[in-house]
């Protein structure tokens, strides 16, 4: 029977710096902070070196650099022997191919075409090329002619492609010519495959193949039928052909009590569909509640005006241009499979296409509690574009009479969102970066406190065991940077008086490149001012990645080096002007408010409705910023000493937090959450909740305000009973004023004492 899962760590594993058996050696830290769960990022063969292993080249067997199946008995026995479990990332979507001679079936379907056993595992564009794999990995097509013939393997520098048997005599273009893939040049903007996204060294996998399925799951079975592991994490089920039919499958090879969430990126206003086997999300959805929650309403007007205007229409524009130009390929063989089953041939059905995802706000939308999204969106469309209706209409006929053309419309769908929205808009948009998250609605501008009471009543009632997070390895900024970034809507003219004299004497080469850095830099700046070599050089790289990523002067394909080394230039102004001085002096005026706030949103999210993840390291306060930034390796030295010491908040509510859950488990797993409003003139300045009949949790924010008004008569009547804090150690009945309770910390974590 596994171990109920009342919190996870995710541990990034490494097979450079962090092992199975590295992971056993923390196993006692794990076991002091109160975590019940080891959460592992993937553990298959990935491609050499990987630092991140969702490049999975062997589905089939463990990491031999993690220390492969015998180190992941190791980890599991001593995880079990101390009470607690594992967690295991797995990633059905897509599989590595890169390096083609690493992954057996990749090299084996190159080497055969359709003849190969593995001709059904990848989603190949057969029709594309007569029959021929298009490979787009070539600098350009004319670096055919420099192929040369090594054995049965055709070379190119470093990369090699297998030879089909009796096709190898003649010059390596000769060769090439006879093989079943075609080699091309990156730009052409066509591929012979389904990626993950538009990355190419990334080939999809057909899981909706029953055969697929059972040949990628051999060793993921292995670890439910031997009690290795007790959950799955899920990465991008969006992707496949039918996310649904494969969690049905995925959960009768688990069993009905493994926990299972999936990576699904919710809208706003979009719920998990109730009908998949699942245990919920992945939890940003959870982040975006809990960090809202910190986020002052009064501040909207003031930094609007400071950051760009807000253009409404853009994430529509964006999205259908990332289905026009990034997605083109898949863009092709949808609209070759929509005139295929509708037998016409209509010239603006690309067009339509484009436009109507565009007007699609979720990932996916052929999810039955979804029905309603598309017909509105094709209305919306056919109303914004009416010379597109035709074509609209022949989309919709094929949508109706095809499941393939439904699963590759969906698939464009969430492709197209990722790539335009969380990898470009939110690059963009400079008001508040810290609400630009996956899964993110920057334009709602926070969460009120009757939005989180209702979300978190609703998460308790629908989906009890949905993960819950702050950071992850694919979050644009860690939780304490977004938590501080998030305190500029409490002093939105201070900032906006600061931008303007330092965008003044610092000339940087584009007014909204620097607006949208500015919060960034301020969000990682030390509080003493020192900006060290290694600072330095991941704002840098930071910097280079947001521009590109924001691609309105430069981008990853067609980058502006003149630009990219004037922003680079302008870093370092900033860096050993006199900014710097007033940076520092900025942090350092509002780092108490910004520590209230990491420890008011750390101390909510261990403790609302759901199972909260701590991502490795955030424990502590630390300044992460995009991966591979957040994926560093952790100075667990630190964080030992840290627990010795005793002397950290942020480290301190942790382990309260996990510890109370542990003693109390049906509280948080089964418990209600009641919302406890305070009474008095400062009652807005605090977030209470009650969590079954002995749990009660209080967080204060917006303190910049709060430490010019004070709490007065604010007080926080308390349920029947006794309770003590469990930061505090001090005891409270009846009606608590606030200024007591939280006079010498922003959180107070009470237990009731007398049941």
């Amino acid at each position: 029977m596994p171990r109920p899962v009342l919190s996870t760590y995710r541990l990034q594993m490494r097979g450079d710096c962090f092992t199975f058996d590295d992971a056993v050696n923390l196993l006692d830290y794990l076991e002091r902070l109160g975590v019940s769960h080891l959460y592992l990022s993937p553990i298959l063969t990935a491609a050499p070196g990987s630092t991140h292993g969702y490049d999975v080249t062997d589905p089939t067997t463990v990491s031999a650099a993690l220390g492969g199946p015998e180190g992941l008995q190791r980890l599991s026995e001593a995880a079990r022997s101390r009470g607690m479990g594992l967690i295991v990332d797995i990633v059905p979507n897509h599989v590595g191919v890169a390096d083609p001679e690493q992954n057996p079936w990749w090299w084996d379907l190159l080497r055969h075409g359709r003849d190969s056993a593995y001709a059904d595992y990848f989603d190949i564009d057969w029709d594309l090329d007569a029959g021929r794999i298009v490979l787009p990995v070539l600098g350009s097509d004319d670096d055919v002619a420099d192929l040369a013939v090594d054995g049965d393997r055709l070379r190119l520098g470093d990369l090699v492609f297998p030879i089909a048997p009796g096709t190898g005599t003649g010059t390596g273009t000769e060769v090439h010519d006879r093989q079943h893939y075609r080699l091309t040049g990156w730009r052409s903007g066509i591929c012979g495959y389904r990626r993950f996204f538009s990355i190419t060294s990334l080939a999809a996998l057909r899981q909706e193949d029953r055969a697929v399925f059972d040949a990628s799951h051999v060793e993921v079975k292995r670890w439910f039928d031997e009690g290795l592991v007790d959950g799955l994490r899920i990465d991008h089920p969006d992707g496949l052909s039918d996310p649904a039919g494969y969690l049905r499958w995925l959960r009768e090879l688990t069993g009905p009590d493994a926990w299972i969430v999936v990576e699904k990126i919710l809208a706003a206003d979009e719920a998990l569909d109730g009908s998949l086997p699942v245990d919920g999300t992945t939890g940003y959805d959870a982040l975006r509640e809990v960090g809202g929650l910190f986020v002052a309403p009064a501040g909207e007007a003031a930094l609007t005006a400071v950051s760009r205007a807000h253009d409404p229409e853009a994430e529509h524009r964006l999205k259908a241009a990332a289905v026009t130009d990034t997605l083109a390929s898949e863009l092709g063989r949808l609209s070759r499979v929509i005139t295929a089953v509708t037998a016409h041939n209509d010239p603006q059905l690309p067009a339509a296409i484009a436009a109507l995802i565009g007007r699609i706000g979720v990932y996916r939308s052929d999810y039955p509690a979804l029905d309603a999204i598309l017909p509105v969106a094709l209305q919306q469309t056919a109303c914004t574009a009416p010379e597109l209706t035709d074509a609209l209409a022949t989309t919709a006929v094929a949508l109706s009479n095809s499941a393939e053309v439904v699963s590759r419309f969906n698939q464009l769908c969430g492709a197209a969102t990722a790539k335009a929205v969380e990898d470009c808009l939110f690059y963009r948009e400079s008001r508040l970066v810290s609400l630009n998250e996956v899964g993110g609605a920057p334009e709602l501008f926070g969460v009120t406190a009757a939005e989180f009471h209702q979300r978190a009543t609703t998460r308790m009632r629908a989906w009890p065991s949905t993960m819950t997070a702050l950071s992850t390895h694919d979050t644009k900024r860690g939780e304490d940077v977004r938590a501080r970034v998030g305190l500029l809507s409490q002093v939105p003219e201070t900032w906006a008086d600061s931008v303007a004299r330092w965008t003044a004497s610092s000339a940087p080469p584009d007014r909204d490149t620097a607006l949208f850095l500015w919060q960034n830099i301020f969000g990682v700046w030390p509080v003493g001012g020192n900006v060290t070599d290694e600072l330095r050089s991941r704002l840098h790289a930071y910097a280079e990645k947001a521009i590109r990523e924001a691609a309105t002067r430069t981008s990853w394909h067609d980058p502006d080096v003149d630009f990219e080394n004037e922003v680079h230039a302008w870093l370092d102004r900033v860096f050993d002007g006199p900014v710097a001085a007033e940076l520092t002096s900025l942090v350092a005026q509002l780092e108490a408010h910004a520590r209230n706030d990491s420890l008011g949103q750390k101390l909510i999210q261990l403790t609302a409705p759901g199972i909260p993840d701590v991502y490795q390291g955030t424990e502590t306060i630390e300044d992460s910023l995009v991966d591979p930034d957040n994926r560093r390796p952790v100075d667990h030295a630190a964080l030992r000493s840290a627990v010795e010491r005793g002397d950290d908040d942020k480290l301190r509510v942790t382990m309260a937090a996990l510890a109370l859950r542990r003693a109390r488990p049906q509280t948080f797993l089964a418990g209600a959450y009641t919302p406890l409003p305070a009474t008095g003139s400062a009652a807005t300045h605090l977030v209470t909740f009650q969590r079954g009949e002995d749990v009660v949790v209080a967080a204060c924010r917006w303190t910049v305000a709060l430490a010019e008004t004070g709490w007065g008569d604010t007080a926080l009547p308390l349920p029947a009973g006794r309770w003590r804090d469990r930061l505090s150690d001090r005891r409270w009945a009846g009606l608590v004023q606030l200024s007591e309770l939280l006079a010498d910390s922003p959180v107070a974590l009470l237990e009731r004492t007398d049941d």
